[in-house]
């Protein structure tokens, strides 16, 4: 059993503060990712010429700014799991939300883009498993 459930309108009320966050942590992979990539690339460089002037103070800078945007997105991460939501797909921006139902834990489940939580599916079912949101799991309350 989750730490924590959510009815759908608490899931729903927090999406504005998860979406920032989902954004913020997005953006800094897309940054690591491109800054290594740079790295790669000026290593290659190096390695195809046999050596190189490397402009170390820029190399330093864009090190620099990788290590503070890993920390923003380590940030941004665990803010989200503090607030008892799961981040399925960082690439995506997939969030799942437990929710009591019925005596059973299933997942609302969120996509970055969608303007509300629509869907869900059981624990094991995933993505691919998702289904519109039905009376049953819309009228669910709070249990913990």
């Amino acid at each position: 059993m989750p730490d924590r459930t959510f009815t759908l309108q608490e899931a729903q009320s927090l999406l504005p503060v998860l979406e920032s966050l989902l954004r913020t942590a997005i953006d800094g992979k897309k940054l690591i990712e491109a800054v290594d990539a740079e790295f790669q690339e000026l290593a290659h460089r190096v390695f195809l010429a046999g050596g190189l002037l490397v402009n170390i103070v820029q190399v330093a800078r864009r090190k620099a700014e990788r290590e503070k945007t890993i920390q923003r997105v380590k940030d941004a991460m665990a803010e989200i799991d503090a607030i008892g939501v799961q981040v399925k797909d960082l690439d995506i921006g997939l969030l799942d939300f437990p929710c009591m139902v019925d005596g059973r834990t299933v997942l609302l489940c969120w996509k970055l883009g969608e303007k509300e939580i629509t869907h869900w599916h059981g624990e094991t079912e995933g993505f691919a498993g998702r289904k519109p949101i039905d009376e049953r799991i819309a009228r669910a309350k709070k249990t913990n």
